[in-house]
Formats: C-alpha cells, sequence, structure tokens
C-alpha cells in the first residue's frame, strides 16, 4: 500500500461555488425525452405524461440547472413547433439524429418538469439553420413582460408571467463540421456578437454563452476561441467547453488521467481568454460554461446504435441511442472530473453533465418497467449534495504514474468544499494497482473552526471487478459504502483501494 498525505487549509481557498457548476442536460436525442422522462402510459407517469419515478432520481442527482434542448438537436429545431396545442404541433424530421421529432414536449411541458425536479432552464437558441430574429422571438415569448404577440401567444399557452430564463447558449458546437449551420470562427463570432447585442436590448440581465471548441482536440482549439472572443467579447459572459472520455483499447490506467485533460483544457480556454482582455485592456474575465462533459464511448462494440446508423432505418421515433452502459471505472473517472471542475471553480462557473436520462446517462429507464441508477449516478448526487459554499485546494504528495499523454500524473487526486457548519473532501485514488493510505493534516482547519470535528458520513465507491455495472437484470450491483475513514486529533485518515472515489463529510 502506497502512502500519501494532504493538507486541509482553509485558506487555500478557490472560490466561492456557484451551484451552476452541477447542472445537467436534456436533449430531443433518442429516448431520452420519449420514453424517459415522458411516458404517458407508465404506471407512474403524472397527469402530463412525467414518470414519477424518474422525477424522483432527477430531483436525488441534485442538478441545478439543465440546459436545453440542445446539443446537435438544436441546429435545426423551431422552437415554435413546440408551443400551442399538443395535438396541433407538427411532426418534423431531426436531421442531427436520423429521427422523427414528434413535439409532443416542448418549452412549457419542459419548464412544468424542471419544476417538479427543483432545477432552473438553461436554452439554448438556434443559431445553425436560424439567426438573429428567430432568436430574439424566443427570448420575447420566454421573458418579455410587454403586450406584445408574442407574449399574447405565451399567455394563451397557459403561461401568463414570463419564464424568466437567466442563461443562454448562443447555438451550440458551431465549430464541428457535423453540425447543420457548421461556419468558420470569424463568421461564427459576428453572428453570435450581433445576437447577443440584440438579445441584450430586450432583457439586459441574460447570461449568455458562446461556442467554444467543441472537443480539446479539434484542429481549430485555440485559434477558434480566440477569434470568437475578438467578436463577442464585450457582450457575452462565458465561453462554453465541451469534452467526453472513454477508455481505449483496454486501458485503464491511462483513462484514468482524463482529470489531466480536462484540466488542461480549462486552464489553456481561461489563458486565451485572459489574453483577449489583455489586447483590449481589460479587466473583465469571461467565465466557463462547460455545459458538455461526461464519460461517452463515441467508439462503441455493443451494438448501440448512432444516428449514423439509422440512415438505413427510416426516420424512427425515439430509438435507442447512445445508452451506453456504466461501470465502476467510468464512475471512478466520474468522479475525478467533477473533482477537477471544483478545482476550477474560480473560472468555471457552470457545467452540464450530458446526458441525464438514457442517453450517456446516470438514470436509464425500461418502458413500462423500472428506472435505475447507473454507476456515475453516485459521484454526481454525493458530490452535489455535500459540496459547501467554497472550493479549497487539497495538495497531495504520494506516489505517481506514468501517462503516455500527460507524463507523470498524481495517484491520488483531491479537493474540498467548505461551508459554516463543516467540511466535504471529495478524493480519487487513480491508479490500477496500488492502495492508498491517504493522511491528511487537518490542524489549520480545526484552529479555524475553533473547535473539533468528526466524520459524519463516509462514501467509498470501489469494486474489485473494475467492469462491473448496474443494469435493467441487477440494477444494485454496484453503489458505494462507507469509507475506512478515521479521524484522530487533527489528522484524516483514508484508505482507498485501486480504482476508487471517496467523499468523507466532516461536521
Amino acid at each position: 500500500m502506497n502512502d500519501a498525505f494532504g493538507r486541509l487549509d482553509p485558506h487555500r481557498e478557490i472560490a466561492d461555488i456557484d451551484r451552476r457548476i452541477f447542472g445537467g442536460f436534456v436533449e430531443h436525442l433518442g429516448r431520452h425525452i420519449y420514453d424517459g422522462i415522458h411516458e404517458p402510459a407508465h404506471e407512474s407517469a403524472d397527469a402530463d405524461g412525467f414518470r414519477r419515478d424518474v422525477i424522483d432520481l432527477v430531483a436525488e442527482l441534485g442538478v441545478s440547472t439543465i440546459r436545453y434542448p440542445g446539443g446537435n438537436f438544436v441546429s435545426g429545431y423551431r422552437w415554435e413547433d413546440g408551443i400551442g396545442p399538443v395535438d396541433q404541433r407538427p411532426r418534423r424530421l431531426d436531421l442531427a439524429w436520423h429521427s422523427t421529432e414528434t413535439n409532443e414536449v416542448g418549452l412549457h411541458e419542459f419548464q412544468s418538469w424542471l419544476d417538479r425536479v427543483d432545477s432552473e432552464l438553461m436554452l439554448a437558441v438556434n443559431l445553425g439553420t436560424r439567426g438573429t430574429q428567430e432568436a430574439l422571438d424566443l427570448l420575447e415569448y420566454a421573458n418579455a413582460s410587454a403586450d406584445t404577440d408574442w407574449t399574447r401567444q405565451r399567455v394563451a399557452n397557459g403561461r401568463p408571467d414570463p419564464f424568466g430564463v437567466k442563461m443562454w447558449c448562443l447555438g451550440n458546437e458551431m465549430d464541428g463540421p457535423w453540425q447543420l449551420g457548421h461556419r468558420g470562427a470569424d463568421d461564427y463570432g459576428k453572428l453570435a456578437a450581433r445576437t447577443a447585442k440584440a438579445m441584450r436590448m430586450i432583457d439586459p440581465g441574460i447570461e449568455l454563452v458562446v461556442c467554444g471548441s467543441s472537443a480539446h482536440g479539434m484542429p481549430t482549439f485555440g485559434s477558434w476561441e480566440r477569434t470568437v472572443l475578438e467578436h463577442t467579447f464585450d457582450d457575452v459572459d462565458f465561453i462554453s467547453c465541451h469534452s467526453y472520455y472513454q477508455e481505449h483499447s483496454g486501458d485503464a490506467q491511462e483513462f484514468l488521467a482524463s482529470g489531466v485533460d480536462m484540466a488542461t483544457f480549462i486552464e489553456e480556454v481561461v489563458a486565451i481568454a485572459d489574453s483577449v482582455a489583455a489586447t483590449r485592456k481589460s479587466d473583465k474575465r469571461i467565465m466557463i460554461s462547460f455545459d458538455e462533459w461526461n464519460v461517452w464511448y463515441l467508439h462503441r462494440e455493443d451494438g448501440t446504435q448512432s444516428g449514423e446508423e439509422l440512415k438505413d432505418k427510416g426516420w424512427p421515433v425515439a430509438p435507442r441511442l447512445l445508452e451506453d452502459q456504466y461501470h465502476a471505472l467510468d464512475a471512478v473517472v466520474f468522479g475525478d472530473l467533477l473533482i477537477t471542475l471544483l478545482q476550477h471553480a474560480d473560472r468555471v462557473r457552470s457545467a452540464s453533465l450530458a446526458q441525464l436520462v438514457n442517453v450517456i446517462a446516470p438514470i436509464m429507464t425500461e418502458p413500462g418497467g423500472p428506472a435505475w441508477r447507473q454507476t456515475t449516478f453516485f459521484p454526481f448526487s454525493i458530490t452535489s449534495r455535500l459540496a459547501g459554499d467554497r472550493a479549497v485546494q487539497v495538495p497531495i504528495s504520494g506516489g505517481t504514474f506514468t501517462s503516455a499523454r500527460f507524463g507523470e500524473v498524481a495517484a491520488v487526486n483531491a479537493v474540498a468544499t467548505i461551508d459554516d457548519d463543516g467540511v466535504s473532501l471529495f478524493v480519487v485514488n487513480r491508479s490500477t494497482t496500488e492502495a492508498t493510505q491517504l493522511r491528511v493534516d487537518l490542524a489549520t482547519l480545526v484552529a479555524t473552526f475553533g473547535r473539533a470535528l468528526r466524520v459524519t458520513e463516509s462514501h467509498l465507491l470501489h469494486e474489485d471487478d473494475i467492469y462491473a455495472a448496474n443494469t435493467l437484470q441487477n440494477p444494485e450491483r454496484v453503489g458505494v459504502r462507507p469509507a475506512d475513514a478515521t479521524l484522530a486529533d487533527t489528522e484524516l485518515s483514508l484508505e482507498l483501494p485501486a480504482v476508487s472515489w471517496a467523499a468523507i463529510r466532516l461536521s
């Protein structure tokens, strides 16, 4: 067993935590909405057709905001199709996922679902096949209180008061050749800037997210961010990051270094944004909305269909797409990605787990059947619940391993959060072979609080079989159990098996 040592000093504060860092993402994709959150024939369905069992699980997950309606889907979406009487709404071809969209769920229905799960709406506008005017129409419909044709329609559709949507995304992944309306950074930057300026004329208080690169490895990464921000710097608040991770060729140890890539991605985008600020002699700081992140097996071997594979199968409604089954290893990497986001809470002020139900999701459902938690559910639900007000660095000295991409990587990674009632510590052991005994010095912390601390909660996610998963047949195969954590005077001792994630609450 390796030894590792850390120090939890409340003076090493990173930043206050914006709760929007625990956001989610719902797209009209596969069985996410239809047969996922919305299944009127299900025995648990409420009067509006939403599954109560899914509502309960999403509420337990603790997502603060939810980005909607996409994703690739939004770049071909006509938002007007999702308002008015449901039986009069048009069916449309969804070119992004080669499916048929029924529009049974639109803005009003989705907001009612958000009210049930106690989450806030984050809307994306279509800057792929549409433009500034359509974005203005949606904003007027959603947020305006003046007596206009759009607001009268909103009232007639059952919403007298504005939706009051605070955060808006200016398109989606416009750097990607797969995106409807894909364009270069200069053209997109000009469109985003004039759309942002116009939207603020309706509602000056909104927060706007401009599209950054859709992946760290995009050939235009860096130059895209700089060009887009040179056009939009004065008009936006956030730039987006998107990143997905998976195990390649059975190399679990390399997969466990994924958090290093996420950290590098964030830091490089921050550097570019601050460079643009410096050239403008501005003290404004562009924040990051990491509004798509997850483990996603983009190259699947289990036969799960992708949109491309549906092209010879017609245009189905709600096909099974991207229904990845997550195992214990995935959950540990996932927990480390959450730690990485918290370690950058000074600039990552919003993040959206992509996605929530059935589609690369922590929650799975079966039509007419049960809903269950995937392995990735546990790190998110526990972290969102235990994370306090302020993020604090927890430097760790200990073992390392060698990554082909990143060189020497720390085997143990950690972050803490502090609030008036105590401290939460989140930690991961990235090693595939070595358990670690972690000792954390709490002397400064105890002195700051002026009273003794005690362990009030401990959670460990670890399986000897790192590929164990929760399935329809065995939905509780993987879970969390109490961690082996002891507190003696001012030192916390925590045993971390190889490939494990843990959360400790000290009150």
